[in-house]
């Protein structure tokens, strides 16, 4: 950062005003440390951040990939590796500040919870949630990861985990890549053949959620899944 004016290296900024006054580019910057041959370090996370002039921003750094870092001039080993634990730490700290509030009678607080671990996958990912006779989480696993447009669905290794487990009711969650969590003609299918299975065997389905980009729909909410008496 040498041939920066003392005013615009972001170290010296941080120090004299504080973190909360640098950019994104600025944040990253410092954490990039360097740049390289005719590229400082803020040139460089301002590519990292705007790739192919996209809009996103600060999000992007979920969308990179190992491979697609190491594909970037000026991104080494060492630098890809910072990205994508850079990238892991924002969403453990998203999830850990949801923690607190995390109510499994309430999907918006479920939602919360899942929301950076689920938003940017590329792919459709179920994950099922296992509850307690307190409703309380006994575990977390993910059953499959689908293609761009479905998620495949094995209602029978759902359950055996279930049981297993010792699970008393489940919640499913899945995301839908494109950003909309309208749930497909399947998606209603499928949740309604597991709660039909499950109450057979004795476990309740609460709720079947939805991660689109910062949004959810609760199919229980939405009145999707039956009644008990039915």
């Amino acid at each position: 950062m040498k041939e920066m004016y003392r005013e615009e290296r972001p170290y010296e900024k941080c120090e004299q005003y504080g973190a909360e006054n640098l950019t994104d580019a600025e944040l990253l910057a410092v954490l990039l440390r360097t740049g390289t041959r005719g590229e400082n370090s803020l040139e460089l996370a301002r590519k990292l951040l705007h790739p192919d002039f996209s809009e996103d921003g600060i999000l992007n750094i979920h969308r990179w990939t190992r491979e697609d870092l190491l594909r970037v001039k000026g991104i080494g080993r060492v630098k890809a590796v910072q990205m994508l634990c850079l990238s892991e730490l924002a969403k453990r700290l998203s999830k850990a500040s949801a923690a607190s509030g995390l109510n499994f009678s309430a999907p918006d607080t479920i939602a919360q919870y899942y929301m950076e671990d689920m938003r940017h996958q590329k792919k459709e990912v179920l994950k099922l949630l296992l509850l307690n006779t307190r409703a309380r989480l006994i575990g977390e696993v993910n059953i499959s990861t689908g293609t761009v447009d479905t998620a495949l669905i094995s209602p029978r290794e759902l359950f055996i985990e279930a049981l297993q487990r010792g699970a008393v009711s489940i919640v499913l969650l899945h995301n839908h890549p494109s950003g909309d969590p309208t749930p497909s003609k399947e998606d209603v299918r499928i949740t309604r053949r597991i709660q039909g299975a499950g109450s057979m065997i004795g476990i309740e389905l609460l709720d079947h959620i939805i991660i689109g980009n910062n949004c959810f729909i609760s199919l229980r909410e939405k009145g999707f899944l039956r009644r008990k008496q039915e």
